[in-house]
């Protein structure tokens, strides 16, 4: 089998990847597999962290759209991030990995506040932990949240979880035939192109602190395992 590539990684889950075959909220079947899918590399030891979005009920930005009041949007949007850690918690214990959830936002009933040296130790303690909450501050996005807190807990690589995307392309693949993958980057080829990957704030942040990015398709059953195995997998976005 061979060692993992990565000691410590940060899996960054979009809201919408909870959906399933949903249109809205959270299908518990299709969060049971992607906790299967974090149990196969935390089976190989691989010290694992978790941010979530929360795109499944709602965007800060579009409910300002709406009416409600920016920063409030983006706070509701917080809220939602929260449940989602708590469903992906649920189902991780279930199938046999403990977990921590850590919230930005302070909702000590359900989750831990975030503290970085505490989420250090548990993750050298062998338990996944998610970072619930974004940031805890209003327009900055659960991407930026991920580059974040991927510096704060040195971990060597992002794994950028897509739905039924197996990589960066130069133009969306199921929208456009014949689309051109990409399987190497820098970070500043990415801005350049105008890629949809992540933000620019998160793209700063990665690029000045050397992590790695590696974009892949979640839906795929063992994709990240491999990825984390050091195959060939998806685009690597890198300084």
């Amino acid at each position: 089998m061979g060692a993992p590539r990565y000691k410590r990684v940060l899996l960054k889950l979009s809201g919408e990847a909870l959906l399933g075959d949903r249109s809205f909220g959270i299908s518990p079947t299709y969060v049971r597999y992607l906790a299967e899918e974090v149990r196969s590399i935390h089976e190989l030891g691989v010290q694992t962290a978790i941010v979530i979005g929360g795109g499944n009920f709602l965007r800060g930005a579009a409910l300002a759209e709406q009416g409600i009041e920016e920063a409030t949007g983006h706070y509701m949007g917080m809220l939602a991030m929260v449940i989602n850690a708590l469903a992906l918690q649920s189902q991780l214990e279930t199938v046999g990995v403990p977990t921590r959830v850590q919230s930005a936002l302070r909702i000590e009933e359900v989750a831990e506040p975030y503290i970085r040296r505490r989420a250090i130790h548990h993750l050298e303690k062998g338990l996944v932990v998610i970072f619930a909450a974004g940031t805890g501050n209003p327009f900055f996005t659960s991407d930026t949240a991920a580059a974040l807190r991927a510096a704060e807990i040195d971990a060597e690589v992002i794994l950028m979880a897509k739905n039924k995307v197996d990589g960066v392309y130069d133009a969306d693949p199921r929208v456009v035939p014949g689309a051109t993958k990409y399987v190497d980057l820098t970070y500043q080829e990415m801005l350049e192109k105008r890629l949809a990957v992540m933000d620019q704030t998160a793209a700063a942040l990665a690029a000045e602190r050397e992590i790695e990015c590696l974009v892949f398709d979640i839906s795929a059953a063992g994709a990240m395992r491999r990825a984390v195995l050091g195959e060939q997998v998806g685009t690597l976005v890198h300084a």
